[in-house]
């Protein structure tokens, strides 16, 4: 059996989850099973939404409550989410543990660390519950170095404002 790589799709540019989302499409073509947990996404988008249509071949799981996003939470809503959160990291924990998929997506989990739910050093702990087998994939805004060691790949995304397309705009 192939080894099972952990990836980070990083940056403040986007397209991080659909890349996420094409590498577990492409698993489950390839016969493999598949889970995505997301976290700081809101309950309410759609596209998060369309998501569930992919189950069952690639089973999607949200633990947070809320319909808005993390930062327009009260502190004490915060203080709620930061539980289920922390909920659905013992689940992924579980499922690593336990071999249940061959490909593990943590979705913005690299927030999770950036907002301080949890540590880079808690994120490295639970990476390293990982066999050689299953594969990996991380996915948020901000790579945290305590992880660099055991990342074998690192993608970074950034958006670069065409100039030309900038002028036009600003001579209108």
């Amino acid at each position: 059996m192939e080894k099972g790589l952990v990836e980070v799709y990083c940056g403040l540019g986007m397209g991080k989850t659909p890349v996420a989302i094409g590498q577990a499409i492409r698993a489950v073509g390839q016969g493999k099973s598949v889970i995505l947990i997301q976290f700081l996404k809101g309950r309410a988008m759609d596209e998060l939404n369309f998501m569930e249509r992919l189950e069952p071949e690639i089973k999607v799981f949200r633990f947070e409550k809320n319909e808005k996003y993390y930062q327009e939470l009260t502190e004490e809503e915060k203080q709620e989410e930061d539980w289920n959160i922390k909920n659905g990291l013992n689940f992924a924990r579980k499922v690593l543990v336990t071999e249940e998929c061959d490909l593990l997506i943590l979705d913005e989990i690299l927030g999770v660390v950036e907002h301080g739910i949890i540590t880079g050093e808690e994120l490295k702990t639970l990476i390293e519950c990982k066999d050689k087998h299953t594969g990996l994939i991380l996915t948020g805004y901000h790579m945290c170095e305590e992880i660099k060691d055991c990342v074998d790949t690192i993608t970074t995304f950034e958006s670069i404002e065409n100039e030309k397309k900038k002028q036009e705009d600003d001579n209108k």
